[in-house]
């Protein structure tokens, strides 16, 4: 289970277990401070904070190439681009230099640390055990915009993306300019964009009028491919390898760094 629904609100299961590590630090520490005196919860926030920080830098530097054209979209950290290592590494340097000269507050922040990393850790390991099987891709009709049906696996032959996305979606329509760029930039990569629920009419009216052109835009009329993949809300992705085998899914919006280091993972 990569996402959880809370009415309206689809969250990322990893983001979740953030939170959750961070809120079982802040409560232990909170527990040392009224039980023991020693308050290392100022101590804890800055750590948090810098390894956030850290972890957002390091996956902007690794991807300079791409942020450098437009610097403002660093700040835009919606597409889950972190660099976890480097955060928890920058996290844990800190808390050891705030702490060299304050012993008392050392043990009730490492048992604080400790108690957010194995939720973290621990929560992270327990998905992957308890993932269910890699599902292959759906056996389904699609029609293309001249009104043809077609297999989706007909697309199936290289590793493959496939983006399920609507007109009517805000980050479908703001991450479609950086999937049509690595479309075009990767012939050994397939790419399908399945829109759901809208008209031949209505998808070529907005290719135009954004100016896009990309290859394998069809529809799912009835939006089964969503039904069958499980899929929450829009924009998902769902990255599939050269057998038809899910992979990878990624609920929301895809930055073209997001999407590059997805790709990496999906090559052979």
């Amino acid at each position: 289970m990569d996402v959880v629904s809370l009415g309206p609100l689809i969250l990322p299961t990893r983001v979740l277990l953030v939170l959750g590590a961070v809120l079982a630090a802040s409560m232990l520490a909170d527990w040392f401070r009224r039980r023991r005196g020693a308050d290392a919860s100022k101590v804890l926030w800055k750590m948090i904070l810098a390894g956030f920080v850290a972890a957002r830098a390091v996956f902007v530097l690794r991807h300079h190439d791409l942020f450098s054209q437009r610097p403002w979209s660093a700040l835009d950290f919606r597409d889950g681009g972190f660099d976890a290592g480097a955060g928890l590494l920058v996290a844990c340097v800190i808390g050891a230099e705030l702490t060299r000269r304050h012993a008392a507050l050392r043990r009730p922040l490492l048992a604080a640390s400790l108690a957010g990393i194995a939720i973290w850790l621990g929560g992270t390991l327990a998905l992957q055990v308890f993932a269910p099987p890699q599902a292959p891709l759906p056996d389904l009709q699609v029609r293309q915009l001249d009104g043809r049906e077609v297999p989706l696996r007909a697309f199936q032959g290289k590793p493959l993306v496939v983006n399920l996305w609507a007109t009517w979606c805000p980050p479908c329509r703001r991450e479609m300019p950086a999937l049509a760029a690595v479309q075009a930039s990767r012939p050994d990569l397939g790419f399908v964009f399945v829109n759901q629920g809208e008209s031949a009419a209505q998808v070529a009216s907005f290719l135009a009028s954004q100016g896009l052109r990309m290859d394998n835009v069809v529809l799912d009329a009835a939006g089964q491919l969503g039904a069958r993949t499980g899929s929450p809300g829009f924009p998902t992705t769902l990255f599939y390898d050269a057998r038809g085998v899910l992979r990878s899914r990624h609920v929301g919006e895809l930055s073209e760094a997001t999407l590059r280091e997805k790709l990496a993972a999906l090559a052979p």
